[in-house]
């Protein structure tokens, strides 16, 4: 293992960190080839309980299948909606956009492997849902791989896993973790956009910190 990298190095890795984003807004054009693999690579290195590597990705190219977790995300988003009983909280909800799928060249549906033998258990028996973590560990660290290259990268939240799991026709025991959009971002912004949108802003860190 190498020493400490350098005050360059954790300037320019702050730089990563602050520019990382969760973008909707996509530009259609596609991504270089090869660029996914690339970073799926990047994602593997990522720690994870007991050296379990459960996930499992799949990249969504069929257009049939990129449109139907798009109308899922459609249903999903608009009960979302309706569970405001605020109407201007629901009518600034509405005004948000929450997902590219429509726009993004690339989707990746992220899964954790609940029934993967690797790792014997390890580090799990009390905590299993280390498991997950593991795979959201994979997720973050493609994403600042992808932030690193230019590329954004989008997590969608809003769409039913159990829907979306049978959409794609994966193996009994995968879980949805993470559905992913990639692709070249139409305005780079050093802000989350949902600052921007004025729904939530940054709480002061000093705010989730406490000594017992």
């Amino acid at each position: 293992m190498t020493g400490a990298f350098g005050s360059v190095f954790c300037d320019q890795l702050d730089t990563l960190l602050a520019w990382r984003r969760d973008v909707r807004h996509f530009s259609p054009e596609p991504l270089a080839d090869g660029i996914v693999d690339v970073l799926l690579d990047r994602a593997c290195r990522a720690p994870s309980v007991g050296n379990s590597q459960p996930w499992r990705f799949v990249r969504v190219v069929t257009p049939a299948l990129r449109s139907a977790v798009a109308a899922s995300a459609d249903v999903a988003n608009s009960a979302a909606a309706d569970a405001y009983v605020d109407p201007q909280t629901r009518l600034a909800y509405r005004a948000l956009k929450l997902h590219g799928l429509r726009e993004a060249p690339e989707h990746i549906a992220v899964f954790c492997d609940a029934g993967a033998g690797t790792g014997a258990g390890l580090g799990r028996q009390t905590m299993p849902e280390t498991l997950d973590y593991s795979v959201v560990l994979a997720i973050h660290t493609l994403w600042l791989a992808a932030r690193a290259r230019g590329i954004g990268l989008g997590w969608v939240s809003i769409l039913d896993p159990a829907e979306v799991t049978r959409l794609l026709d994966v193996p009994p025991g995968w879980r949805l973790i993470g559905y992913l959009c990639l692709g070249l971002p139409l305005v780079p912004a050093d802000m989350p956009e949902l600052a921007i949108q004025g729904w939530q802003a940054r709480i002061d860190p000093h705010s989730t910190r406490f000594i017992r």
